[in-house]
């Protein structure tokens, strides 16, 4: 694994250039700047995930993972395919399954892997890789930063194709619950349907309804945010004062999710880059003592 270290703070990042964490890494996450654990010099490991403490499947993961969907998670329409050939941005080449009674996550199969650079500095690590494959063509840098007990994620998509690229991103956080409940603060207006764990007053403060029980417990809901305005949030944890949580864009939409060992709220990127064109946005944490 790579490391990142101050004072407050030490990051365990998955290498995408060797193959011990290569096999904890699949089609799902992008492979640069995956982020599998943040421990807090005195207070220990601070971030989680679905199975934590246990080993997660490669599917689950564990940490601050971030994902280029290759297809739209609302109605499953293919993004980065051309006909029976896809593309995981950050991740590599796919192929459908050739079993058709295959579900998820084994109806999509991973195959040649993206090549990286890693380029390690003091207080950040810096991955690029480029690839054409299934009609696209693209160059990615993921730049992960530690600054005090701030983590940033940096991410720089290039088309460098000669057609449009329509893709969704987002980050999947699995920050730690407290006896299997959190309290977290929401935009003010946020809204979520009738669900029977999540609920948010008018002032965007959510609240459990009931802890999480054992697995298969967990819930899935979709946030309505304000509109026009970049999410941050801040919660509860269970080490620390709180963990605040911003990104540098507007979500196209916005999921949250748990179960009894972690939770996480997924804004999602709606982008369609144009030949030629670059993107740039970030997603950021604060652990607060």
């Amino acid at each position: 694994m790579l490391h990142l270290a101050n004072r407050e703070l030490a990051l365990a990042i998955l290498d995408p250039t060797d193959p011990a964490d290569l096999a904890r890494q699949g089609w799902r996450y992008c492979h640069g700047g995956y982020v599998w654990q943040v421990t807090d010099a005195q207070l220990g490991p601070l971030v989680t995930g679905p199975s934590y403490p246990a080993e997660p499947g490669v599917y689950d993961g564990q940490g601050l993972p971030e994902s280029f969907r290759h297809t739209r998670r609302d109605n499953l329409a293919r993004l980065t395919w051309r006909a029976a050939n896809g593309v995981a941005i950050g991740a590599g080449t796919l192929t459908a399954s050739p079993d058709p009674k295959a579900s998820a996550p084994d109806a999509v199969l991973l195959g040649e892997r993206c090549q990286w650079t890693v380029t390690p500095a003091a207080d950040h690590v810096i991955f690029q890789t480029r690839q054409t494959a299934a009609g696209i063509s693209y160059e990615l840098t993921r730049k992960i930063e530690l600054a005090g007990r701030t983590v940033t994620s940096f991410t720089q998509l290039t088309n460098v194709g000669d057609t449009p690229l329509a893709l969704q991103w987002f980050p999947h956080p699995f920050w730690a619950l407290t006896e299997q409940r959190a309290k977290m603060q929401l935009p003010a207006g946020t809204t979520v349907p009738e669900n029977s764990v999540f609920m948010i007053a008018a002032d965007g403060a959510l609240t459990f309804k009931r802890p999480f029980g054992p697995k298969p417990d967990n819930q899935f809901a979709l946030l309505t945010l304000p509109p026009k305005t970049p999410l941050t949030l801040s919660l509860n944890h269970p080490k620390l004062a709180r963990v605040t949580f911003e990104v540098s864009y507007v979500p196209e939409e916005c999921p949250i999710w748990g179960n009894g060992h972690t939770l996480s709220v997924e804004p999602y990127l709606g982008l369609t880059i144009q030949p030629g064109e670059t993107r740039h946005w970030f997603a950021r944490h604060g652990f607060k003592k």
